[in-house]
């Protein structure tokens, strides 16, 4: 189940679940390219990496953006001379109250999460059908991708529209020995989640910092809300030759909080 020597491409690897998982793979021997809408913040994860010894790229992409995940691609190929992985993370959120929704957050939150998704897909794909070896396709799907939440209507679309994509992509790459899977988190504590909760607040959802991370774990069956070290193993193993032979299934990961 080794990724040693395998490229990895990592979307919203700036911080949270995207960073922890680039740095795993990359203490496991993988080369990584982090990927971030903030170069920064993807520059000083990949630094990261590189201090234990390993090799690894930051650079600044907007998933939302084709030409930008066509560069992404060809960077990461000029740089490592293939790809042989890729993992979809990035994403975005904003509370709103279900009937206050505007075009604006939905067309927003629909463009990184679920756009970027199938434009990343895409341009990976092509560089692994020219490659020829096969590769793996990994997305970050969510729990609200498979029950919906008033307040983040426009979130829960666009991660039913990734496991949709995921089975899509399944069935289209098979023949190309791409492997195309989604992981579903629950409620993980990273700074999306400090937005999220600074939100519920704004609209009168919630009253006290923490309040709305602590109504969601109560529903949880282990008792505690995700942390990304929880997520790494699962996200480490579809990126393994562990998984070659689990195509077009998005796993939920959340403690047991929804039960399908």
């Amino acid at each position: 189940m080794s990724v040693k020597g395998k490229v990895c491409v990592v979307t919203g690897a700036g911080r949270g679940m995207g960073k922890a998982i680039g740095l795993h793979l990359a203490k496991e021997g993988a080369l990584v390219v982090f990927a971030d809408i903030d170069g920064t913040e993807a520059e000083a994860s990949a630094a990261e990496a590189r201090k234990s010894g390993r090799k690894a790229l930051g650079l600044l992409v907007d998933v939302g953006d084709r030409n930008q995940v066509h560069g992404l691609v060809s960077r990461t190929v000029a740089e490592y001379g293939r790809l042989d992985v890729i993992f979809n993370n990035a994403g975005i959120n904003k509370i709103q109250p279900f009937l206050d929704t505007t075009e604006e957050n939905w067309n927003r939150i629909m463009r990184v999460n679920a756009l970027g998704v199938l434009i990343c897909m895409q341009e990976a794909a092509k560089q692994m059908i020219a490659q020829g070896a096969g590769g793996k396709i990994i997305n970050t799907a969510s729990i609200a991708g498979r029950q919906g939440y008033p307040n983040i209507a426009p979130y829960c679309a666009s991660k039913f529209a990734v496991v949709s994509l995921t089975q899509s992509a399944a069935r289209e790459l098979a023949k190309h020995k791409i492997t195309v899977n989604g992981f579903a988190p629950g409620v993980v504590d990273t700074p999306l989640w400090e937005q999220i909760d600074r939100e519920h607040i704004e609209i009168g959802e919630t009253k006290e910092k923490g309040e709305a991370m602590r109504n969601f774990a109560a529903g949880i069956l282990l008792g505690r809300v995700s942390t990304p070290a929880d997520i790494v193993g699962l996200a480490y193993f579809l990126a393994s030759s562990g998984s070659d032979y689990i195509t077009g299934q998005t796993i939920v990961i959340d403690g047991g909080m929804v039960l399908l």
